[in-house]
C-alpha cells in the first residue's frame, strides 16, 4: 500500500542568538524554519516518504522563504493556504551547561493563529492521504485553532485515515485546565499517541509517582483507559547524566505490553526537533509494518541522531537510523 501524510501546524521563524549568547547580549540572530509538524514532515521525506505540510503562512517574502525550506527536501507544499500579515516567530535562548533552553513565543497575530475554518478544504487535504498527524501545540494556539484541529480529525476519521497526536504539552500557550477540555474531546479521534511524563501530568494530570509500574508504561496504560481508541503509546525522554551528557530511551505500549528501546548516551548539539523526529520515526516504522521492538528501536535512534543536527529539522536518512539503531555504527566513519 503506498501511504500519503498528511501533518498540520504552524511553521515559524526560529531566531537564536550566535554563540549560545543571552538575549540581552545579542546583536546578530541566527534564523531557521521550523514548527513540530513541519519538523515531521521534513523527517519523513528524508526518508523517502510521501508527505505533505499544512498550514497558512503570508504571501511575503518571508512567507515564501518559509515555504521553501519545506520545499527544498521535499515536502509536498500544495495545500499551504496564502494570506495573513505575519509568521510566527520563536526566540530561543539555546541549552548551555546549566543555563536552560529560553524559549519566548511571537505568534498570537500570526497568519496560522489567525486562521478560520474556511481556509482549509480537508475533503480536498485528504483526498489521497493514508495519515494524518499534528500536534497538541496546533489546537493551543488559538480558539480556532482548536476547533480546525477537531474538524480535521473527524474529517480525517470519516475517511479511514489513521490519525497521530503528540500531545506536546507547551504551558506557555495554555493552561493545563484548557489542554484537559480540548484535547480530552480531540484524543477521542487519534489512533497513535505520543506522549512523555510532562505532556500527561501537564494536560490529563496523571501521577505516575504513587505507582509500582515503570512511569512511562503506566502513562501508557492510563491514557488508553481514558482513550480505549489509543492503538499505542509512544513516548521518549532524556535523563540528565552530567552537566552536558544526556541518556535517550523510548517505549511503546501497544496490546497491553510495553518495548523499551536500548539506550543511547549524547553530547548535544541542538535539542529542539528530537521529539518531532522520533514522531518522524513511528510513522515510519508503522507504515513499513516494524514490529513493536523494530519500531521503537528505529524511532529511538532517529531522535537520537536528531540531537547532533543543528536547526529544527532532521537531516537524516533511513539507512543513517538503520545503521545506529542495528548495526551499531554510529560511531565508524563512512568511506
Amino acid at each position: 500500500m503506498k501511504h500519503k501524510i498528511i501533518t498540520f501546524g504552524e511553521l515559524m521563524l526560529r531566531l537564536s542568538p550566535d554563540n549560545n549568547e543571552r538575549f540581552t547580549q545579542a546583536h546578530s540572530y541566527e534564523a531557521v524554519y521550523g514548527g513540530g509538524e513541519a519538523n515531521t514532515a521534513v523527517s519523513l521525506a528524508n526518508f523517502n516518504v510521501n508527505v505533505s505540510y499544512v498550514t497558512k503562512l503570508p504571501e511575503h517574502t518571508i512567507g515564501q522563504s518559509a515555504v521553501n525550506s519545506l520545499r527544498q527536501y521535499g515536502v509536498g507544499v500544495e495545500h499551504i493556504v496564502r494570506g495573513g500579515e505575519q509568521i510566527g516567530i520563536y526566540f530561543l535562548e539555546k541549552k548551555t551547561s546549566q543555563r536552560p533552553t529560553n524559549v519566548i513565543y511571537n505568534r498570537k497575530g500570526s497568519a496560522f493563529a489567525l486562521a478560520n475554518v474556511d481556509d482549509f478544504d480537508w475533503d480536498s487535504i485528504f483526498a489521497d492521504a493514508t495519515w494524518f498527524h499534528f500536534s497538541g501545540i496546533t489546537p493551543a494556539i488559538s480558539d480556532n485553532m482548536a476547533q480546525i484541529t477537531l474538524l480535521a480529525c473527524k474529517k480525517a476519521k470519516e475517511r479511514g485515515i489513521t490519525i497521530s497526536c503528540d500531545l506536546n504539552y507547551r504551558s506557555k500557550l495554555w493552561s493545563g485546565e484548557k489542554a484537559n477540555k480540548v484535547m480530552s474531546e480531540i484524543c477521542k479521534y487519534v489512533d497513535i499517541c505520543i506522549a512523555n511524563e510532562d505532556d500527561a501530568v501537564g494536560i490529563f494530570g496523571l501521577d505516575a509517582s504513587n505507582s509500582d509500574k515503570e512511569k512511562n508504561s503506566y502513562i501508557a496504560e492510563e491514557l488508553i483507559k481514558m482513550f480505549p481508541n489509543f492503538k499505542m503509546v509512544a513516548s521518549v525522554w532524556r535523563t540528565e547524566t552530567s552537566i552536558t551528557t544526556f541518556k535517550l530511551q523510548s517505549m511503546i505500549y501497544t496490546e497491553g505490553k510495553a518495548y523499551y528501546s536500548q539506550e543511547f548516551f549524547m553530547n548535544i548539539l541542538d535539542y529542539i526537533g528530537a521529539g518531532d523526529a522520533y514522531c518522524a520515526g513511528i510513522i515510519y516504522s508503522l507504515i513499513n509494518d516494524f514490529d513493536p521492538q523494530k519500531a521503537v528501536e528505529f524511532s529511538n535512534a532517529a531522535s537520537c541522531l536528531k540531537h547532533t543536527v543543528s536547526g529544527d529539522y532532521n537531516l537524516v536518512s533511513v539507512d543513517e537510523v538503520m545503521k545506529l539503531a542495528f548495526a551499531k555504527a554510529g560511531n565508524e566513519v563512512s568511506r
